[in-house]
């Protein structure tokens, strides 16, 4: 246990906060121990990559941290794959695994910050895919000591929710996750520019579609070491189908995303750039000049500054179309 803990590194938005207590496992047994000791003390906080979240004061707390590392091969037929993944292990780090074995289904969800256990509590997506399209089963570890295995059809997944994000669930922790991956080759590429921009390739694999990604998100999000962020800051709304046309009307031009046939999702980023704020500050926090749903720290920000950012953001799209957009960034 180490004290006074700054948790500089641990927060890709590089708000400089420290927390009392800090606690680091590698194994499951490893954590069991510090449970049984009475080291996990109240109240305690379990992070992963620290990309989701915005501290905005020191925590009186114990920051507990995964280093569960592995991956290992669970079930295997002709077609498809399950892999068991240490919550620990960087998640890009097991998408580059993934890639380089010839396992199809996790390429585009390259680049997204963060651990392999976070990515099963935050139930993260992109470029048309998420990861409870992949995950058969979560494995976790309760502040009382009992271990409990989550089926996929326990995990309450929807967008960039689950059970595990509920307060009541905070006792929980994320130690493995086994993913479903196929063998057998598909890709999902009717999402944004990803068809444009694999023209540039002779043909198209693993390899050049986890190129493709990378480039999009590297051309539209800033790299946290150089400009702090938590990458997308909001997530998109979804509205009625009667809401949806009636915007429509005075903004014909306006993108979105039918989910069924009574919801509809409005791309959040666009509506904050209709409100004038891509590239304007409110201090030291601004939002990104390149992509309006993401909000940085030019230097020196606290959580204050970007949650008043934050604030401001979310007024003027309330007023302009009377759309409240909840943050995916978690306060802390």
């Amino acid at each position: 246990m180490e004290q006074k803990y700054s948790l500089l590194s641990h927060n890709t938005f590089g708000i400089d906060v420290s927390a009392a207590r800090f606690l680091e496992y590698a194994s499951v047994d490893e954590l069991h121990r510090l449970i049984d000791s009475g080291q996990v003390t109240s109240p305690y906080l379990h992070i992963g990559g620290g990309s989701n979240l915005l501290f905005t004061k020191d925590y009186e707390g114990t920051v507990l941290h995964s280093r569960i590392e592995g991956v290992e091969v669970a079930d295997e037929t002709d077609d498809e794959i399950v892999v068991r993944v240490g919550a620990g292990v960087v998640w890009d780090d097991f998408v580059d695994y993934c890639v380089k074995h010839n396992w199809y289904g996790a390429e585009n969800l390259s680049l997204i910050p963060g651990e392999v256990g976070a990515s099963a509590v935050q139930n993260i997506g992109a470029y048309g895919v998420e990861v409870k399209d992949l995950i058969v089963r979560v494995e976790t570890l309760n502040i009382e000591g009992k271990e409990r295995v989550y089926d996929i059809s326990e995990c309450g997944y929807s967008y960039r929710d689950s059970i595990f994000k509920r307060p009541a669930n905070k006792s929980v922790f994320v130690t493995y996750v086994s993913f479903k991956l196929s063998k057998k080759e598909y890709y999902t590429l009717d999402y944004g520019t990803i068809r444009r921009e694999l023209e540039k390739y002779p043909m198209v694999t693993l390899e050049t579609v986890r190129r493709v990604i990378i480039a999009i998100r590297e051309e539209k999000l800033p790299d946290p070491r150089v400009m702090g962020n938590a990458g997308s800051f909001f997530m998109n709304p979804i509205v009625s189908r009667i809401k949806f046309e009636a915007l429509q009307e005075e903004y014909p031009h306006m993108p979105f995303y039918e989910i069924d046939a009574d919801r509809i999702k409005i791309p959040a980023g666009w509506m904050i750039d209709q409100c004038g704020w891509k590239g304007k500050a409110l201090g030291p926090a601004a939002v990104h000049d390149k992509q309006a749903l993401v909000l940085v720290n030019r230097g020196g920000a606290r959580g204050a500054d970007v949650m008043a950012l934050s604030d401001a953001v979310r007024a003027s799209v309330r007023e302009k179309f009377g759309i409240d957009i909840h943050p995916e960034v978690n306060f802390i």
